[in-house]
C-alpha cells in the first residue's frame, strides 16, 4: 500500500513538473488587480507532495519492521543476523543518498524537474516490482483477528482510568493465550487496574487482558528513552540549517576554477555512515562480542548512549570551529561584509559532520533496533514509528528553540542575519550542555532498564 502511494505521489510530481502552467480566466486581464484562482498544476504539485509524505509515513516504519520480521528472534544465529540487518539497512539507505543526491541535483538544475522527479518515480516502481516478486518467499508474522494494537492500548488506559478507585481485590481477567513475560509487575502498577472485572456491571466486557496491559506497559517503558534522545535529534537538525549557512561564508574552493556547493557538506554524514557501518559490523562487533558475550557486541542502550556522547563531542567541536571562523572574519576585517568569503577552508566543518555521522551509526541504528526489539510482536511497526517521531519532534523543537533564543537575544544576537556578527558558537555550546544533560538522564534511566529477554544493561 505504502509502496503504491509513494509511486503514485512521485508520478503526480513528475506530471506537475512536465505539464505547462494553466492560467485561470480571472487571471488573464492585467488591467485590474484582484485575487486569482490557484493554478491547477500548483494544486496538483502540493497534493503530490502530501501523497508522498503520507506514503512515507506508512512506508518507513512498516518496511523496516517487515524486513526485520524475516529473522527469528528466538534463534541465536538469526538474532545476530537481525542486528546486522539494521546496520546494513542504514548503510544501503545512506549509500543511495550519496550516489543519487548529486545526480538528481545536477539533473534538476541543468536539465529539468520532470527528469528530476521522473527518475525516482521509475526507481520506486522498479522497487515495488522487485518487492512483489518475493511475495511467496517472505516470512509473515501471525496476526490475531482483533482490533488495531493502538486501539487496544488506548482501551487499556481508558479501563485503568475508569477503575482507578476500585479495590484491587476485585477479580482479574485471565488470558490463557498470554505469553508475553511480565518483567516487573510493580512497574506502571496503575495499569493493572485495567484487568479488573466489575461483577454484574455492563462494563465488564471492557476489561483488558494481561497481554493488552503488557503491550501498554511495553510502550510506556520506551518513553524515557524517547524523551532523552530529543536533544540528539535537535543536534542532527543543525546540519541542514546552520552548518550549511556557515559553509556558505567559507572558502569552498577545490581547485582554481572549482568549488563545492555549500549544501553538499550535508553529504558528509551519509558518506560517513556508509563508510563506518561496515567497520562497525565487521570489525567492532566481532571484537566486542568476544569481550562481552553479547550477540551484537554491546547492548542496544550502550550503543545509543555511545552515540549520544559523540553527539555532545560534535557540538563542542562545532562551537570551537565557529569561534575560529568568527575570529578569522575579525582578523581580515570582514565582520560587516556578510557576503564576503572568509579565508578559512570549508573543510574545517568536516570533523563535526563526521562525528555526527558516527553518532548516527550508534544512536540512530541503535534506536531503530531498540524500538523494534522491545515491544510485543504485533507492535513492531508502532515501535519504529516512535523512533521516527523522535526525529520529527526534534526538528520541531529545534525550530522552537531557535525562535525563543532569537526573540530573547534580539536581531543582532545569536542568529543575526549577518553570520559574522552572530554567535552560533554560543548556540552550539548550549546544545553541547543540553547534550551532556541528556546523556546523564539517559544513563540514569538505562541503568535500571530490563530488556524483555531478561538481561540488564
Amino acid at each position: 500500500m505504502e509502496f503504491k502511494l509513494n509511486s503514485q505521489g512521485l508520478s503526480l510530481l513528475t506530471l506537475s513538473a512536465v505539464l505547462p502552467p494553466v492560467r485561470a480566466d480571472d487571471c488573464q486581464s492585467a488591467d485590474t488587480v484582484r485575487p486569482c484562482s490557484p493554478d491547477p498544476i500548483l494544486i496538483l504539485f502540493f497534493f503530490a507532495l502530501y501523497l508522498v509524505a503520507f506514503g512515507q509515513g506508512g512506508f518507513r516504519p512498516c518496511v523496516q519492521a517487515f524486513g526485520a520480521d524475516q529473522f527469528d528472534g528466538q534463534d541465536p544465529e538469526e538474532r545476530k543476523a537481525m542486528s546486522s540487518f539494521f546496520n546494513w539497512w542504514n548503510c544501503g539507505v545512506n549509500a543511495g543518498v550519496v550516489v543519487i543526491f548529486p545526480v538528481l541535483n545536477y539533473i534538476q538544475d541543468n536539465l529539468n524537474w520532470g527528469f528530476g522527479f521522473g527518475i525516482p518515480c521509475i526507481f520506486m516502481a522498479g522497487a515495488l516490482l522487485i518487492f512483489l516478486l518475493g511475495t511467496k518467499k517472505y516470512r509473515y508474522s501471525i496476526r490475531r483477528e482483533e482490533e488495531l494494537p493502538i486501539l487496544r492500548i488506548g482501551q487499556v488506559f481508558v479501563a485503568a482510568f475508569r477503575n482507578w478507585r476500585i479495590s484491587p481485590a476485585t477479580s482479574f481477567k485471565e488470558d490463557a493465550s498470554f505469553t508475553v513475560s511480565r518483567r516487573n509487575p510493580e512497574q506502571f502498577e496503575f495499569l493493572n487496574k485495567a484487568l479488573l472485572e466489575i461483577n454484574g456491571s455492563e462494563e465488564s466486557r471492557r476489561a483488558s487482558t494481561p497481554r493488552e496491559v503488557e503491550e501498554a506497559k511495553a510502550l510506556l517503558r520506551l518513553v524515557p528513552t524517547w524523551i532523552t534522545c530529543l536533544i540528539f535529534a535537535i543536534v542532527s537538525s543543525q546540519v541542514g540549517t546552520f552548518f550549511t549557512k556557515q559553509a556558505r561564508t567559507m572558502n569552498r574552493s577545490m581547485s582554481e576554477h572549482l568549488e563545492f556547493p555549500a549544501a553538499s557538506i550535508q553529504l558528509s554524514i551519509p558518506l560517513a555512515v556508509t563508510v563506518l557501518v561496515p567497520i562497525y559490523d565487521r570489525v567492532f562487533v566481532p571484537v566486542a562480542r568476544r569481550l562481552t558475550g553479547e550477540h551484537s557486541g554491546i547492548t542496544m542502550l550502550q550503543r545509543i548512549g555511545t552515540g549520544l556522547f559523540l553527539s555532545a563531542v560534535a557540538m563542542v567541536v562545532a562551537a570551537l570551529i565557529e569561534k575560529k571562523r568568527l575570529k578569522t572574519a575579525e582578523e581580515y576585517g570582514l565582520v560587516d561584509m556578510p557576503n564576503a568569503t572568509i579565508p578559512m577552508s570549508g573543510w574545517w566543518l568536516i570533523p563535526q559532520l563526521v562525528l555526527i555521522g558516527a553518532a548516527d551509526v550508534f544512536t540512530i541504528i541503535g534506536l531503530q533496533e531498540f524500538f523494534y526489539d522491545q515491544v510485543p510482536g504485533e507492535l513492531k511497526s508502532v515501535g519504529l514509528s516512535l523512533f521516527l517521531s523522535v526525529v520529527g519532534a526534534g526538528n520541531f523543537l529545534s525550530g522552537f528553540l531557535v525562535s525563543v533564543i532569537d526573540k530573547t537575544t534580539g536581531k543582532d544576537g545569536w542568529f543575526a542575519n549577518n553570520l559574522n556578527r552572530a554567535h552560533l558558537d554560543y548556540f552550539y555550546w548550549l546544545l553541547a550542555f543540553l547534550s551532556v544533560v541528556q546523556l546523564v538522564a539517559f544513563l540514569y534511566f538505562a541503568k535500571s532498564y530490563i530488556y524483555n529477554r531478561g538481561s540488564a544493561v
